[in-house]
């Protein structure tokens, strides 16, 4: 009986042992929720602001589903291609429409009315173009005309690869053509001395960054204002000035969950709550810090001092839609391409 009483009492407590581990284990699992963002080559610092004030909050609400967020950056169309090659992104955070409507277009990722899924076209925040010279502004760049100058070398990122470099190159042209309206020749050979004098095409906006501040090559940087002016900070107020050139592009930087990956992942609430975050005054606040135009009008008109004033024009009045925009300048034989080819001549 003694016997049958100890094997008794191990047995209980191997049972209890076991479903110790297996409650343990469901908890563990429970309380798991990544995201992965996949977002543009320089929002690194931006999302590493955002990230943990939505981690709190989400943690908050949800006690037994603690978040991490986790980031993966690059060239913004390279981004979107890991992703159709099987990146589990739930997230992307991109600077060009084009590089979200590749994963409805190549992929089914998501649906064709993406944009329509969140205010201002999902588009959270904006930005435009903007110079960085060396102090004192030795070469005295003030707009897109200077850029032409035979004495001027350029640091810009490729566009073939970069939603930075496209904006950089749609920006220019759309100068050149509002001052040139009738004269589309000019435009043209405006743009190829333009491409003529860019000392090295980077794949992306952070590897522009490393060849003008740490290999000291051009006269001038160009980028989105807010990553200039978040150079400027972190490398010396003292020796760079920021220069925006009065007139120029409306960069928006448009946001989606990734409906197939949210699935799959099992994380479609968090991935949505984590992008509607991204309106929120709070949010607003960190965006704009970081030297972005953002969408809410109380934020932006207390921040208005941080920019200045600019004419902005939409990509869609000067140039029409973006497939139309990539078809006649970026795909293969397109304007950029015939460009390189002439100025290599």
């Amino acid at each position: 009986m003694k016997r049958v009483a100890i094997k008794m009492k191990l047995l209980s407590g191997l049972a209890a042992l076991s479903l110790w581990f297996s409650l343990n284990a469901y908890s563990t699992n429970a309380l798991a929720v990544e995201l992965l963002n996949s977002s543009y080559d320089i929002g690194r610092e931006l999302f590493s602001s955002l990230n943990p004030a939505f981690e709190k909050q989400w943690n908050e609400q949800h006690p037994q589903d603690k978040l991490t967020i986790k980031q993966s950056h690059g060239g913004s169309s390279k981004q979107a291609l890991a992703i159709l090659h099987g990146l589990r992104a739930d997230v992307v955070t991109y600077n060009q429409v084009t590089d979200i409507q590749v994963l409805h277009d190549r992929g089914n990722f998501i649906p064709a009315n993406w944009q329509q899924r969140l205010p201002n076209n999902s588009a959270p925040y904006y930005s435009t173009m903007a110079f960085l010279v060396r102090k004192n502004n030795p070469k005295q760049i003030r707009n897109w005309d200077d850029l032409v100058r035979k004495d001027v070398k350029l640091i810009f990122p490729n566009p073939r690869t970069s939603g930075n470099g496209r904006y950089t190159y749609l920006a220019a042209w759309g100068a050149f053509q509002q001052q040139n309206p009738q004269e589309p020749e000019k435009v043209r050979q405006q743009m190829l001395r333009l491409l003529q004098n860019v000392e090295v095409f980077d794949t992306g906006g952070r590897g522009a960054t490393t060849s003008f501040i740490d290999r000291g090559l051009g006269d001038v940087l160009i980028s989105f204002e807010s990553e200039i002016n978040n150079i400027r900070k972190q490398y010396g107020e003292d020796h760079y000035q920021v220069i925006v050139p009065p007139v120029n592009i409306l960069a928006e930087f448009p946001v989606a969950w990734v409906d197939k990956n949210v699935q799959k992942n099992g994380t479609e609430a968090a991935a949505k709550a984590y992008l509607n975050y991204l309106y929120s005054p709070a949010a607003q606040q960190i965006i704009v810090s970081f030297n972005y135009r953002v969408v809410d009008k109380e934020v932006m008109a207390a921040q208005q001092s941080r920019f200045p004033a600019t004419q902005l024009f939409r990509l869609e009045a000067q140039f029409g839609s973006w497939p139309q925009v990539m078809k006649t300048h970026f795909n293969a034989g397109g304007m950029f391409e015939q460009l390189l080819m002439e100025g290599r001549k």
